[in-house]
C-alpha cells in the first residue's frame, strides 16, 4: 500500500483557517477542512472516526475547492443506521450548512440513504459505497457471531483482531502483497490497541428498506468495491437499482475499505460524481 504523499507544512494562518474543530450542540466532534464554498460532508462507516478520510479523501477535495466536514460518532456505530442518521442530521442544521453533497461508506452509507428518505432537503446528491439496502445471510451470521463473541465478555489479542480486519476489509490483490500486508497489519494491530478497531462490535440487524427508496429523488451514485466480502457488490448494484435515476459503478481489487486501498480510483470517481450536481447555494435553507 502506497502511503499519501509528504505535504509541505502550512503557516500558522492558514492551518487555523483550512482546519477548525468543535462539537454540535448535541455532542458530536466535527472538523471542517479547506476554506471552499462548497461543502461536501463525509460520513464514516463502522468504528466512527472522522480522521479515517484525512490520508485521502480531504486533501483531494480541498484541492478541488471543496469545504470538508468530517466527525465522529463513536458508539453510534452499535446503535445503527437511524440513529446516525440524527446525528448526521443534527451536524448538517447545527451548522447550518446548504443543501450539499453526502458521502458514505458503509454504515455511513446507509445512514445517508435514510436521509435521504426522509429529509431530502439537506443533500443535493449522494455517493453510497459499500452499501445495501436488505439483510442477507453473510451479514446476519456475521452479525449473530459478534453479538455472541461480545457477550462472553472476552476481547481476543490485537494480533488476532488484526489478522480478521486484514481478511475482511481488503482485495485478494492486496493481501498477495507482502508489504502492503505488513503495513497494513499495524495499521490494524494499531486500532486494536487502542480501542479504534469496529471488529467485534456487533451492530443492530438491517432492515430491508429497498422499497423505501423508491421515494429517494436526489442524484445518487452507488460505488461498490469488486471484492468486499462485508457488503458484497451486487447488493450496492440493488440499491442503485431501487432509486429512481441513481447509478451504479464499480472498483475492481477493492475489498470493504477500497476508498483507502485505491484512493486515487475511488477520489477520481468522487470528484467526477460531484462535477455533475448542481451547485451548492451558500444561502439556501434547510427548510423543506
Amino acid at each position: 500500500m502506497r502511503g499519501p504523499a509528504p505535504n509541505p507544512r502550512p503557516t500558522q494562518d492558514t492551518a487555523r483557517s483550512a482546519h477548525r474543530t468543535g462539537r454540535t450542540p448535541g455532542g458530536t466532534a466535527y472538523t471542517r477542512h479547506g476554506t471552499g464554498d462548497l461543502p461536501v460532508v463525509l460520513v464514516a462507516g463502522g468504528g466512527g472516526a472522522g480522521r479515517i478520510w484525512e490520508h485521502h479523501q480531504v486533501p483531494a477535495l480541498t484541492a478541488a475547492g471543496r469545504q470538508v466536514v468530517t466527525f465522529d460518532h463513536g458508539p453510534t456505530a452499535v446503535a445503527g443506521a437511524a440513529e446516525l442518521a440524527a446525528r448526521t442530521r443534527e451536524l448538517l442544521i447545527s451548522l447550518d450548512l446548504p443543501p450539499c453533497p453526502l458521502v458514505g461508506h458503509s454504515l455511513g452509507a446507509l445512514a445517508v440513504q435514510e436521509l435521504l428518505v426522509t429529509d431530502p432537503h439537506l443533500a443535493t446528491g449522494a455517493l453510497l459505497t459499500a452499501t445495501r439496502g436488505r439483510p442477507d445471510p453473510v451479514a446476519e451470521a456475521l452479525a449473530r457471531a459478534e453479538a455472541a463473541s461480545a457477550g462472553t465478555g472476552n476481547r481476543p489479542p490485537p494480533e488476532y483482531e488484526a489478522f480478521v480486519s486484514l481478511v475482511q476489509n481488503l482485495s485478494p490483490r492486496t493481501l498477495a502483497d507482502e508489504h502492503a500486508v505488513a503495513e497494513w497489519l499495524d495499521l490494524f494491530e494499531l486500532a486494536a490497541l487502542t480501542g479504534a478497531s469496529p471488529a467485534k462490535r456487533p451492530g443492530r440487524p438491517i432492515a430491508d428498506r429497498l422499497a423505501d427508496y423508491g421515494r429517494i429523488r436526489v442524484p445518487v451514485l452507488v460505488l461498490g468495491f469488486a471484492d468486499d466480502v462485508l457488503a458484497p457488490a451486487p447488493l450496492g448494484r440493488e440499491v442503485a437499482a431501487a432509486i429512481p435515476g441513481a447509478r451504479y459503478t464499480e472498483l475492481p481489487d477493492t475489498g470493504h475499505l477500497g476508498f483507502l486501498e485505491r484512493p486515487e480510483a475511488f477520489n477520481s470517481v468522487l470528484l467526477e460524481f460531484l462535477t455533475t450536481l448542481a451547485p451548492t447555494d451558500p444561502g439556501v435553507s434547510h427548510a423543506p
